[in-house]
Order: structure tokens, then sequence, then C-alpha cells
């Protein structure tokens, strides 16, 4: 693979004229992706899958790299197949169709258990906002629900073990909760929600007036949460989304079921985090495993 690499490295300097920086950026970039097909026992380009290169850069973006390096890994990877493909070194581009808008989907910001751990630390439950906070991430994460389903939540759309939730399209769905989010929710009612009530306020989470709260407040509280957890990636209400279906399909869970807690309407949406899954399977077997 590095003598095909030397081939390409020469076309895009002789041919494509690129400058040499760009050209050094390339080098580094396909250099990493060889290693990483090498690690996942890919001992030549012929047997390049699309798979490979959404492994490859899921694992770039679970080491926190951005978006922008992300996005010039990928040009330099569609390059390097329409290349080979030209000169036969693989019988096909398998980059071909490889949108980037569809790659970022596939590759959805995830973290780990520990860092889930320490978002859900940070609030201060002895105070009615950081109870409030507390259960919010507590249900976000125990039930994998969109932060404007979470806003919607009625005080008597959680039971003894589910949510009753509306999602898109107005389609109901149950979907069951962990008991760390539901006694979070249970704190959160009996200390400081009643401080809040109203005869015509019933929605479960409210902002300090007593008014429903909406998705940026939701948004804003995760970022400063994560902020002071020391997480270095970039999160979101979507992000803990991310981390119950990945989490889930990491320990077993079947597929279709995820697809029904996620409230997806296809199964295609939820197949992203077999992507994942997949390169965090490589990962820890590159690591852990005796003779990788």
């Amino acid at each position: 693979m590095n003598n095909v690499l030397e081939q390409f490295l020469m076309y895009i300097g002789s041919e494509k004229g690129l400058a040499l920086n760009t050209i050094e950026a390339y080098q580094r970039d396909i250099s990493s992706f060889i290693d990483y097909l090498r690690g996942s026992g890919v001992v030549a380009f012929s047997e390049l899958q699309q798979d490979h290169i959404v492994g490859f850069l899921s694992k770039k973006k679970l080491e926190n790299y951005a978006s922008a390096s992300l996005c010039r890994a990928l040009i330099a990877i569609k390059v390097l197949c329409r290349f080979m493909k030209r000169e036969g070194i693989t019988p096909t581009n398998v980059a071909l169709y490889l949108e980037t808008p569809k790659l970022w989907q596939l590759i959805p910001e995830v973290l780990s258990s520990s860092e889930i751990e320490m978002l859900l630390r940070q609030p201060d439950i002895t105070t009615a906002l950081g109870s409030r906070d507390k259960a919010i991430l507590e249900v976000l994460y125990a039930s994998g629900l969109r932060v404007s389903e979470v806003c919607g939540l009625g005080i008597y759309d959680v039971s003894e073990t589910t949510v009753r939730v509306m999602g898109k399209g107005s389609k109901e769905r149950i979907v069951p909760v962990g008991k760390h989010a539901l006694t979070a929710v249970d704190h959160y009612l009996a200390n400081f929600r009643c401080n809040w009530d109203s005869e015509k306020q019933q929605k479960l989470f409210v902002s300090r007036t007593g008014k429903p709260i909406d998705r940026v407040l939701v948004w804003k509280m995760i970022k400063q949460y994560g902020k002071e957890a020391g997480i270095q990636k970039s999160i979101s209400p979507h992000t803990l989304r991310h981390s119950f279906a990945t989490h889930l399909l990491d320990n077993g869970a079947d597929l279709r079921v995820i697809q029904e807690m996620l409230g997806h309407s296809s199964i295609s949406s939820t197949d992203r985090y077999t992507h994942v899954s997949r390169a965090r399977l490589q990962e820890a077997f590159h690591s852990f495993h005796l003779r990788p």
C-alpha cells in the first residue's frame, strides 16, 4: 500500500498541480488511513470497502478530530479512490457515493460511559434548578428522547417504569426508563416541582419562572455541565441520544428495539449506529487483544 501512496503523491503533485502543503496534508491523512487498514487486517487496497472508510473516520471523530480535519481526510481518501480506479488498482471507486453530509450522519458524537458519569454528577440536586437539570440529563440518556420530546413531557407522562412520548408526526410511543432516571424525576417532583407549579401548568420540566423549558435552555445547560465536567467533545442534547443508542447496541440490544425506542420510522436511520459500534469494536480489539 505504501507503493500506491507514492504513486498517488506523484500523481497529485505532477498532474493535479496541488500545493506542497496540500500534498503533505494528503500524505499524512492517507498514511494514517493505511495504518488503520493494516490494523483492521486489510493488506491491499483491492480489499478496500466503504465500511473501512466510515470506520476510519468514525475512529478519528471519537478521537476528537475537528470536522474540518475529518472533511479534509475524506476528500483525500476520495481522490485516492478515484486515482486507484483509474489506474486499475481497485475494480471500483468505493468512495464514489460517499457524500459528506451523509457521512456526518453516520458518525454521531458519542460519549464514553465514564464521560456520561462525569456529566451526570455535575448538577447540584440540593437546589431546585440542579435537581431539575439532573432529572433532564438522566431522562435524556436513559430514554434516548429528542430534546423537543423531553421539553414536551407532562407530569403524568412518566409512570413507574416508562415515559409516554409524543414524537415526530404526532406519533405516540411508550419508552422504558431506568431506575436512576425515575429516581431523579421523583426527587425533583417531591422536593422542588410543587414550588413552581400552577393550576394551569402541567409540564414536567419548567423554568425558574414556571414556564415550560425550551430546547435552547437545555442545550445551554448541557454545554455548561459538559464544560464543568472537563469533557473536551462538543456535546448537545442529541449527544445523549446518540450515546444512548450506541451503548445499547454495544451491549447487545437488537437494532429493531433501538429503532422503536428512538422513534425512527425507518431502520436506515437507526443503522448509522452500527458504523460507530463497528469502529469502537475494532478499536477495542486492537487495543486489548493479545494477538491483534
